[in-house]
């Protein structure tokens, strides 16, 4: 399933949308462990990931705080920067080679003003991307480690796989220790 296949639903009735929008996309593959986006900058462009990892993190008194995965079909970006044309706090990073879709915020803007009936599908998925957003602080205020670590495991398996646990123990909000006790007691 690609991008388009699954964000229809929010197309319905959209004529032209996914020809227009694939217009403004560009491919572009960057090596594992590159910078997509460095904090303190704007971020101008947003991302779907192809094939491959990428994350968006912060430091915070020195500690990488990892806020946001993104693999095949999921997008990503430095969203504070992208929406409101300010300095970014987030750095956006490949974790494997990637290979993605990039979008500019100037050709985003350009589309939507030529074609207004596509903010439609932008505000759908702004929506969908609050929600997620909403359980994500939700999941993290409301349940222990130990049910954070079993909702990611069981919402995405392939991150155990493919991400260093160093990384999976930021965005849990927990030590890479407890996140080896966790692992070590769930076994």
């Amino acid at each position: 399933m690609n991008f388009f296949e699954e964000y229809m639903h929010l197309m319905e009735g959209i004529s032209g949308f996914e020809e227009a929008f694939q217009s403004i996309m560009k491919y572009e593959k960057f090596p594992k462990n590159t910078i997509l986006h460095e904090a303190g900058k704007i971020c101008d462009d947003f991302y779907i990931v192809i094939s491959g990892i990428g994350r968006v993190y912060f430091y915070k008194e020195d500690k990488d705080i990892t806020c946001h995965f993104a693999s095949e079909n999921e997008t990503m970006t430095a969203i504070d920067s992208f929406i409101q044309r300010k300095k970014s706090k987030y750095f956006v990073e490949a974790l494997e080679e990637l290979e993605v879709f990039k979008i500019s915020y100037l050709d985003l803007e350009n589309l939507l003003t030529i074609n207004p009936e596509f903010e439609r599908f932008v505000r759908l998925f702004m929506q969908h991307a609050y929600v997620e957003l909403a359980e994500r602080i939700g999941y993290l205020q409301l349940n222990t480690a130990q049910e954070r670590y079993e909702i990611l495991l069981k919402k995405s398996p392939y991150l155990f796989q493919r991400v260093a646990a160093k990384h999976i123990a930021s965005f849990l909000g927990i030590s890479p220790e407890t996140l080896s006790r966790i692992r070590a007691n769930t076994r």
